[in-house]
């Protein structure tokens, strides 16, 4: 039976992960449940078959004062060693100085 990871966004920051776990133990056994700091998102793993029954019912469910998002969570992508901000100018420079 191979796990799925849930994204959960748009949490109080004041969810805890036994919140999330009890939230979404009715659709399998739990394998990992991860709130990121106090960023307001989080994950949640479950079994693969029932992914699609827990987003239905728990995607735009209020907890703690706050409507939840739930969906696939997307794989992680490899992070280029740029630094992430583009060398342009970004409309400084040019342009003639009367």
């Amino acid at each position: 039976m191979a796990n799925k990871s849930l994204y959960v966004g748009n949490m109080a920051y004041s969810t805890t992960e036994d919140e999330i776990r009890k939230l979404f133990e009715p659709y399998g056994p739990i394998a990992e449940v991860r709130i990121i700091g106090d960023k307001g998102f989080g994950f949640v793993e479950i079994p693969e078959e029932n992914m699609a029954s827990a987003i239905e019912a728990t995607n735009g469910k209020e907890i703690g004062g706050r409507t939840l998002t739930v969906n696939e969570a997307r794989p992680r992508t490899e992070r280029s060693g740029g630094g992430g901000r583009g060398g342009g100018r970004g409309g400084y420079g040019g342009g003639r100085r009367w």
